[in-house]
């Protein structure tokens, strides 16, 4: 069973409204088949995060629990996925154990009496990470540029005046934020590091010396001890020692120590740094 034109309509229009919702999910699609199997090459299915079928189609029971725990992998690790289910007496014949890894193909049993092979490839689909810059200044400039370039969600901010937790929570949607860079560089550095490390986010950093964010930090303390926890881990000064010097080598050394870390996969929320 391939898609059909209108098929096909509709599940495009289903992945754009989950991307537009910034919603994460997976797709799931039929590479090759053998033997009997309800679905076929070219089948296609959109599942959650708890690895549910949204729309589409990959198959029976017997093919829907191995790709939906692929779909939840997927969508954990931001990996691609490829599975491949076969009759216990193939994997046998193959000398592979169901669940083996093996040359990126992951195998898995077909519990089905019509003892079919089926390949299927599940990829995820991310929104966009977010990143809040604070701070109108050269630096914050670049790396806005520079950032949206590389993919990301940017919202910049001048955090000039003060900043409350009401605010933050609906202004600044710290909430789902996945980095936070402080680059007010003089211009409202309290308020903006106040509101950094009053929010829920993954990684924080501050552009500036490290005696400057510790003097900003005794005052902040000063003002609230419970704050001690997350500004321990806010990253003073921010980016890697690249011995950058202009606000673009600057934004560049934020960056790619963004890079670096999300790739390694160090900043998944349930590490989440603050």
């Amino acid at each position: 069973m391939t898609l059909t034109l209108s098929e096909h309509t509709k599940l495009e229009s289903e992945m754009n409204f989950l991307k537009s919702k910034g919603v994460p999910f997976a797709m799931a699609t039929v590479v090759r088949t053998v033997d009997a199997t309800s679905a076929k090459p070219g089948s296609k299915a959109l599942l959650d995060l708890d690895g549910n079928i949204l729309m589409g189609w990959v198959g029976g029971g017997c093919a829907r629990g191995a790709v939906g725990k692929a779909a939840r992998a997927a969508i954990k690790t931001g990996e691609p996925q490829f599975i491949s289910l076969r009759p216990q007496e193939l994997l046998e014949s193959e000398g592979v154990v169901a669940g083996e890894l093996r040359d990126g193909v992951r195998f898995t049993r077909n519990g089905c009496p019509s003892k079919g092979t089926m390949d299927v490839f599940v990829e995820p689909v991310l929104p966009l990470p977010e990143m809040i810059i604070f701070g109108t200044g050269l630096v914050a400039m670049a790396l806005s540029e520079l950032a949206t370039r590389f993919d990301f969600k940017v919202a910049a901010h001048a955090a000039t005046q003060q900043v409350g937790k009401a605010e933050i929570a609906q202004g600044f949607g710290f909430e789902s934020a996945d980095f936070v860079v402080v680059a007010t560089q003089g211009q409202g550095d309290i308020d903006a590091l106040r509101a950094a490390v009053s929010g829920t986010f993954r990684y924080v950093c501050f552009v500036g010396s490290r005696r400057k964010f510790d003097a900003i930090s005794s005052k902040l303390l000063a003002e609230d001890p419970g704050l001690s926890k997350n500004l321990k881990k806010v990253k003073a000064p921010a980016g890697l020692s690249i011995n950058a010097i202009t606000p673009d080598e600057i934004a560049l050394s934020i960056l790619a120590e963004i890079t670096q870390l999300r790739r390694a996969g160090a900043l998944s929320r349930e590490n989440a740094d603050v």
